[in-house]
Formats: C-alpha cells, sequence, structure tokens
C-alpha cells in the first residue's frame, strides 16, 4: 500500500505556476506529490504540522567535485593554477576507492543535511573501475538524488606518458556504469569530459560524438587558462555536436559570440561564484548570460575551498551581479540605480529550476507541482533569523542557514527530520573522514 505524507497549513514557495501559497497543504504519495492545495481532506498515514514552515522544492548542487570532501579548507588560499599543481598532480594521486567512497558519501550526506536533494558529482578522481564503484556506493548510501557525473583524472604527466588531454573518455567504462547503476531509481550518469578548452580537437570530437550516440548529459570545464583547442567549438557545431545535452561549468574563457550562440542552441551553464572569484576565474556568468535571456545553474564546486551551503552560492551570485551592475550603472549615469536588476526569486530558480534543466528533469525535479517527485525541503522559519517572514522567497534566499533546515524529503523518504539526518550513523563515517584525510595530506607532506 503506497504510504500518504500530508503536510499541512505550511506557506509553499511551489517554484511553479501555483506560485506562493500561504497556510496551504501538500499530499505526497509514494515518491511523487499528489496534490498541492489550501485545503486537502484525506486520511493520511503521516500527517506534518507545517505552520510556522516554509516549503520549497529540493536544492539543486549543479556541480560538485564531491571527492575532495576530506580536503575541507585544504585549497582555501590557492588560487587555480597552485590548485592544478597541488590537488591534480599531488593530493590527487594517492586516492584509493575507500577515499573516494567516505568522501564522496559524507559530502553528499552533508548536501542533505544543508537542503540539497539531487547532487551533481564531477568526479574526475577515478583511475579505475573500483573508484567509480566506490564513489556510486556512497552516493547510494547517502540517500541523495545524484547525478555522477563521470571524468578522468587530469595529472600533470610524467615521461613518456600520454597526457590527459590526448585521451579519449573511456566508452566502455560510462557503458559498464550504465548498464550496472542507469536503472537505479535516484542515480544518473553522466559524463564529465574534457572539452575543446582542455582537449585536443581529435579527443574533443571522439567524447562529443560518443555522448550524443549515448544519448548522455555531458558537461565540460571551460577556462582557467588558454585552450588547447581554440578553433574546437566550431568544429563541434559544424558537426552537430552542440545542444541541449552540453553543459559548460565555469565558461569566462567565452567570448560573447561563443555565448550567444550557444544560448541559441540550448546549452546549459553551470556557475560556481565563489570558488570562481577565490580561485581567480574571474566573475561568474550570471549578468552575460541574462544578456542573451539566460540563466546559470549554480554549484559548490570545492569544499576544499568553500562550504557546502546553497543558500550561500545563492546570495553571493546574486550579490556579485548585482554589485556589477550598480558599478555598471552609476560609471554611466552617476547615480544608484532605481531599482535592483536580479530578485531573490530568480536567485531561487538558480538552485531549483536551472539545475533541473542541466539534467534534462524539468518534467520530475526543480519545483513543487502535482506528479512530480516529493523532493521537498522544510525551513523553520520560527527562529529568531527567520522572523517576521515579509517576503517568503526573500527569507529563503537572503535568511536562511543550515540552522533552518528542519525536514528534507527525496522522493517522498524523509532524509532528515527535526533537524537531524536519519539512518545515517555519523560517528564511524567521520572517524573514516578524518583517517583518510590525514592519510592523504600525510603522503604530500602537508
Amino acid at each position: 500500500m503506497t504510504k500518504k505524507t500530508l503536510i499541512r497549513g505550511a506557506t509553499i514557495v511551489t517554484m511553479d505556476v501555483q506560485g506562493d501559497l500561504f497556510d496551504a497543504d501538500i499530499l505526497i504519495e509514494g515518491s511523487e506529490i499528489k496534490e498541492i492545495s489550501q485545503r486537502i481532506e484525506v486520511a493520511a498515514d503521516e500527517l506534518v504540522n507545517g505552520a510556522g514552515y516554509l516549503v520549497i522544492p529540493g536544492l539543486i548542487n549543479a556541480h560538485m567535485h564531491t571527492w575532495q570532501t576530506a580536503l575541507r579548507g585544504v585549497a582555501a588560499n590557492w588560487t587555480l593554477l597552485e590548485y592544478f599543481q597541488k590537488m591534480h598532480s599531488g593530493l590527487a594521486t594517492v586516492f584509493e576507492p575507500e577515499d573516494l567512497y567516505i568522501a564522496t558519501c559524507m559530502g553528499a550526506l552533508n548536501q542533505i543535511n544543508c537542503g540539497t536533494t539531487t547532487l551533481v558529482d564531477w568526479c574526475h578522481n577515478n583511475k579505475t573501475s573500483q573508484h567509480n564503484d566506490a564513489a556510486i556506493k556512497g552516493l547510494m548510501e547517502s540517500g541523495i538524488r545524484a547525478a555522477f557525473f563521470h571524468g578522468t583524472p587530469k595529472p600533470e604527466p610524467k615521461e613518456g606518458e600520454t597526457p590527459f588531454w590526448e585521451r579519449p573518455h573511456p566508452k566502455k567504462e560510462l557503458e559498464r556504469l550504465v548498464a550496472e547503476y542507469g536503472s537505479q531509481d535516484l542515480i544518473s550518469i553522466g559524463a564529465a569530459i574534457l572539452g575543446p578548452h582542455y582537449s585536443t580537437l581529435d579527443v574533443a570530437l571522439h567524447d562529443f560524438a560518443m555522448v550524443k550516440d549515448m544519448n548522455m548529459i555531458a558537461s565540460m570545464h571551460q577556462g582557467g587558462g588558454p585552450a588547447r583547442t581554440p578553433e574546437g567549438w566550431k568544429v563541434l557545431e559544424s558537426k552537430g555536436l552542440l545542444g541541449p545535452a552540453i553543459n559548460i561549468v565555469h565558461g569566462h574563457a567565452l567570448d560573447d559570440e561563443q555565448l550567444k550562440r550557444f544560448c541559441e542552441l540550448g546549452m546549459t551553464f553551470s556557475a560556481t561564484a565563489e570558488s570562481e572569484m577565490s580561485q581567480g576565474h574571474g566573475h561568474p556568468l550570471t549578468g552575460r548570460l541574462r544578456d542573451f535571456g539566460k540563466a546559470p545553474s549554480l554549484g559548490v564546486d570545492l569544499e576544499s575551498v568553500c562550504g557546502g551551503e546553497m543558500f550561500i552560492q545563492a546570495r553571493i551570485a546574486l550579490g556579485i551581479q548585482r554589485s556589477l551592475d550598480n558599478f555598471d550603472y552609476r560609471q554611466k549615469h552617476g547615480t544608484i540605480p532605481p531599482t535592483s536588476t536580479i530578485t531573490t526569486r530568480q536567485a531561487l530558480s538558480w538552485i531549483t529550476i536551472e539545475g533541473a534543466r542541466v539534467l534534462g528533469q524539468l518534467d520530475r525535479i526543480g519545483t513543487l507541482k502535482a506528479g512530480k517527485q516529493a523532493d521537498i525541503v522544510m525551513i523553520r522559519a520560527s527562529d529568531l533569523n527567520m522572523q517576521p517572514v515579509n517576503d517568503p522567497v526573500s527569507a529563503v534566499v537572503m535568511q536562511t542557514s543550515l540552522a533552518n533546515i528542519e525536514n528534507v524529503m527525496i522522493a517522498g523518504q524523509w532524509k532528515k527530520k527535526d533537524g537531524e539526518l536519519l539512518n545515517t550513523h555519523l560517528a564511524p563515517k567521520i572517524e573514516l573522514l578524518n583517517a583518510s584525510a590525514k592519510k592523504i595530506t600525510k603522503a604530500l607532506g602537508l
């Protein structure tokens, strides 16, 4: 018999056509939202008091290298050049499968704790199949909805080695991952490929054709120094290999003509505002995308650099773009602009709707609507830092912190309840995470 859960009397920010509802109910049956309305009269198996709560769609972290969880804070003072040298050619090289498992599991649990229900795990420290299996085991054990984007390690080549930028993405391993995990309810498989910024043209052509043949989402970094194949994007478009299934992370190296064309092709973009500004990428693409009628999804990127809360990422991306817009207006007009250029509702859409768009799953996640998956966050709005709630969306984006995340549901199952993660046995996992951190950093003399 399908379980029915009724959340009663909440303030609901649907991010869908229903808009914001006050003193309203949500009925969940099984893994799906059955109904959202002012009053639902039904015999429910579980009745949850929503009075004093803001209910929002589960947050979507569109880009994170979760394998770095045990290295929190290690890269906080590094530029991108230091990161390439010390992380990819240093710390990353000593990871064993068990290190990927515990880092990915704990990183995903922290995301749930912070209100994220869908994580795009961009895994590019996976030199063996065992590393991939260990990372996916961690995701599955956490209970998060995840897209495992399979990447490849990127150390500086040793003498006589084929450099990573000349290696085609391993299609057989991708096919194995799809065959073994593609039918899981909460796990999907994508490809974290090099792209023309970081690979030769031959590799880029192979990888883009591969993901098209496999009908798979492909994501790639774009930025961080000069491109290896500056002409690559034009060649890829001429071959019909660009479109909505292609996701660009960062994107700072793209000129306006390229960006406009990619928007026209329906490609998606993921910004990681805090790490981008900290490490030297440049300002997030938010305003440039807006000029072409598009918006970014957002990700944490690196917990080795910054914290894991998506609300913080939304606030930083919102704040820096408002600052840039305000400065530009003052330069042109000599005065403060009459109103803000970006609303808090738009910022909330970056960590909900736009993340779902990246994964091609707007029909399932990203908003609260009957028929969609029951990925739901309940924010305790009665707390001191939240009161009074004059505007629910602004309260969500500008006031909410981890301390206010009371309940988190994924696919109709509570993963966090009454402020506590459920069925996680955190103490032994924290010991494993610390042991992994000590082993990795000691091996590199940190």
